[in-house]
Formats: structure tokens, C-alpha cells, sequence
């Protein structure tokens, strides 16, 4: 039986399928080429905790008890909806480690289905940023038909740049120096003919994103659980914002779990267009 949530705005008290939730945002369609939709997706503890890093073997990682099956289910109808994914090399490395488990493709049928109805590729396009160029391509994207990018910036290692390059991967240089700068990155996934953009990628990316106006839509999954630890990842890691991080709330969602299980909120966000006003889409 599928799940219900509570719907706390708007309207209040209203009950709601989970399945299915995000997929009837029909995402696929609020972006064009020349101002691509961005949309992010983030998992944070109570305390603001979105990983825990191990100051040992300098790896981070998701407890697997902040995470759920509800989670994971809206994740990846977010996920279906991508034109493109952009991740990191961090995530490579941690994938190829064991820390992380791979979201680089839709293995659900009923999604993968969904997309095909909807006139989108049979998975999304991956974007793998990077500054030092130095992560292990994943097996996954090698046996697949994804098309896989490499960003970078301008002054990124001509060596790492050349490796990669002759491995048969399309390098696109969109940052002034070695970081990769969300504007420019943005408008080269446009060009490339992609409208519905997806961040998998982390804080940093998260933080460019927001700083230039790129950000369109923010989800959030609040889970009520405190998760504590010295070393941990939040949302942010960047300078101090202004208005630019500023949010619009659109929806939020409560799910009620039995004990010991944690609830949790389901959270949507419009953020500020490239004009610098609220989207409303």
C-alpha cells in the first residue's frame, strides 16, 4: 500500500499519495535551452547534518539510518526527470571506495517507463566537475549509452585535461581558473541542448549554483533525527549569503513513522532566478 503524507502547506491537513509526489512536478518541462531548470535535492539531519566525514581515512559518508525508503523513492523520481546529472569527482572517488552507492542511473522500470512516455533519453546525461581532474570514471558510465562531460576550468592541469580527453571524454572549461563556476556551466548544458538540470553534486556546487542565479528550485528532506558527530558536511560551505539565499516556501510535506523510525519533512523551495526574483514555477 502506498504510503500517505500529511500536506502541512499548501493546503493544510490534506493527504497525499507518496508515489508519485515529485513526478507530477513535471520538471521535464519548466526549462528551456537558452535558461535551463536547475533543481537541487538535499538529505539533513535535525542538527543540519547531510554526511559524516571519517577524519581517519578522510572519506565521507551517509549513515545509513538518516536515510529512508521515502527519501530514496522521491530522490529518484527527481532523478527521472533529468535532461543531464551534474556530480563530482568527489563522489567518484568515494563510489569507487565503497563509501557511496551509485546514483548515476535509473534502474527502476517503472521510471525508466515513465521516461519513455515522456520523450526522455533512457537515462540522463552525466556532468562529472572537477578542479584537479583526478577521480576514477565509474564502470557504470562506461557500459551505458549516457553521455558523460568533464568540467573543469580554464587553468585546470593540461596533463589531467589531455588524459581524459584521449580516454574519448568531451572536457568542457567553465570556470575562470581551476573551479567550475554554476553560470558558465549552466549555459554550456543549455547549448548542449539540455533543459532539466539536476545537482547531485554537494555542497560547493550547491553554493555556486546559488551565488550566480542559477538555482531554480531547492527540495529538502528534513529527517527528525539529531545525528551529532565533530566532523560532518552541511548544506553549505561557502561565504556568508545575502538575499541571494533567500527561498520561497511551496510545499511541505509530513511523514509520520512509527517508532523507533523517524518522521520526516519533505520540503520544496523556489529560489532566485537569474533576474534576481523568486521563481514561482
Amino acid at each position: 500500500m502506498t504510503k500517505k503524507l500529511i500536506r502541512l502547506f499548501p493546503p493544510a491537513s490534506e493527504q497525499i499519495d507518496i508515489k508519485g509526489l515529485y513526478l507530477a512536478h513535471k520538471i521535464h518541462l519548466l526549462g528551456s535551452c537558452e535558461s535551463p531548470f536547475v533543481y537541487a535535492n538535499f538529505l539533513s539531519s535535525l542538527d543540519g547534518r547531510i554526511a559524516l566525514e571519517d577524519a581517519v581515512e578522510g572519506s565521507t559518508f551517509v549513515p545509513k539510518h538518516l536515510t529512508s525508503v521515502s527519501d530514496f523513492g522521491l530522490f529518484m523520481e527527481l532523478h527521472a526527470q533529468a535532461d543531464c546529472l551534474i556530480t563530482h569527482g568527489g563522489y567518484l572517488r568515494a563510489l569507487s571506495q565503497g563509501h557511496l552507492g551509485n546514483i548515476l542511473q535509473i534502474k527502476d522500470a517503472e521510471l525508466m517507463a515513465w521516461r519513455h512516455e515522456h520523450g526522455l533519453k533512457a537515462q540522463p546525461a552525466v556532468i562529472i566537475a572537477s578542479a584537479s581532474l583526478d577521480f576514477p570514471m565509474h564502470e557504470s558510465l562506461l557500459n551505458t549509452s549516457q553521455p558523460v562531460y568533464i568540467a573543469t576550468g580554464k587553468n585546470a592541469d593540461p596533463e589531467r585535461v589531455d588524459y581524459w580527453q584521449r580516454q574519448g571524454f568531451t572536457v568542457l572549461f567553465t570556470g575562470a581558473d581551476q573551479l567550475v563556476q554554476g553560470a558558465a556551466l549552466v549555459h554550456e548544458l543549455g547549448k548542449l541542448g539540455y533543459r532539466s538540470i539536476y545537482l547531485i553534486a554537494g555542497p560547493q556546487m550547491l553554493d555556486t549554483m546559488i551565488q550566480e542565479h542559477q538555482l531554480s528550485r531547492l527540495y529538502l528532506t528534513i529527517t527528525h533525527q539529531l545525528l551529532g558527530g565533530k566532523d560532518f558536511r552541511t548544506l553549505l560551505t561557502g561565504s556568508v549569503l545575502g538575499q541571494e539565499g533567500n527561498l520561497s516556501l511551496e510545499a511541505l510535506f509530513l511523514e509520520q513513522n512509527p517508532a523507533p523510525e523517524a518522521g520526516q519533512f519533505f520540503m520544496q523551495f523556489s529560489a532566485r532566478s537569474k533576474n534576481g526574483t523568486i521563481d514561482t514555477d
